[in-house]
């Protein structure tokens, strides 16, 4: 049996850990979904008539046209979800001792941390279904095609495989649980401190220069252009790269926090 035949099989072994984690605290998926469900009905509901009717071109004003707008960044909001739970997750393998057991059996290194990736990623990718069919309930109504809705599921698991990579790096940095849950809350602030709940030209000029540069904002600009038709631009691009550019980082950093001396 080959070197990539044995990891992969340890790899899946470490995945059906993760799953069974789960099925056991269901909590931290229901606070995985739960948030943004809130956040949803919350902008919808209470802010939604007075910022629909801030929206360019909007006719109505109302409540359904700043849906459409905002579904795309509630959808960001629970991949970047999935960063609390994948570092928590990890700082508890970390500072509970299962990694230095891990450590010592004859299984592939890389297997732990992909079976942490891979199952948060499959558990991130429930989230946002979720999320859709509630946004669907309140009277979302895309426009998009087959190839569209692919290209959506596309960006958002690619996005989501980029957050988590740095989540697990995140988790491995700490020396605590409680910290490993904090220290991923400053990107919980990006889908609003971006496109995600009012276009960018409605903010002042600093603050709108951060949000025109940040990662989630072509993300979110992907998102919104292949679910309601709004145009896209160079957004995809952007997005590919900053995907690309924030799993690379986080895969090399997780890496090297996990290949470290323990005792140093």
């Amino acid at each position: 049996m080959s070197t990539n035949t044995y990891a992969l099989r340890d790899s899946a072994t470490m995945l059906r850990r993760n799953l069974r984690h789960m099925q056991r605290y269901p909590s931290m998926t229901l606070m995985l979904v739960g948030l943004p469900i809130v956040f949803l009905l919350l902008f919808v509901f209470v802010f939604g008539g007075t910022l629909g009717a801030g929206l360019p071109g909007a006719v109505s004003g109302g409540r359904a046209e700043y849906l459409e707008y905002v579904t795309p960044g509630i959808l960001l909001v629970t991949v970047i979800g999935a960063a609390t739970n994948t570092a928590v997750s990890v700082a508890m393998d970390m500072t509970e001792g299962i990694i230095a057991r891990f450590r010592t059996m004859a299984i592939a290194r890389v297997s732990v941390l992909t079976g942490h990736v891979v199952g948060s990623l499959i558990q991130t990718m429930l989230g946002i279904a979720l999320v859709l069919g509630v946004a669907v309930l309140l009277g979302f109504r895309p426009t998009a095609g087959l190839l569209e809705w692919l290209a959506v599921f596309g960006v958002l698991a690619m996005a989501s495989f980029a957050v988590i990579w740095l989540s697990v790096a995140l988790g491995m940095v700490t020396n605590s649980v409680e910290t490993a849950s904090n220290l991923p809350m400053p990107l919980m602030l990006l889908p609003f401190l971006g496109s995600g709940f009012v276009p960018t030209d409605s903010l002042p000029t600093a603050l709108r220069w951060f949000a025109e540069y940040q990662p989630f904002t072509p993300i979110n600009e992907t998102v919104r252009g292949l679910l309601v038709g709004t145009p896209i631009g160079n957004s995809a691009a952007l997005a590919v790269a900053w995907c690309a550019v924030i799993a690379l980082g986080g895969y090399l950093w997780a890496k090297k926090l996990y290949n470290r001396d323990p005792s140093s």
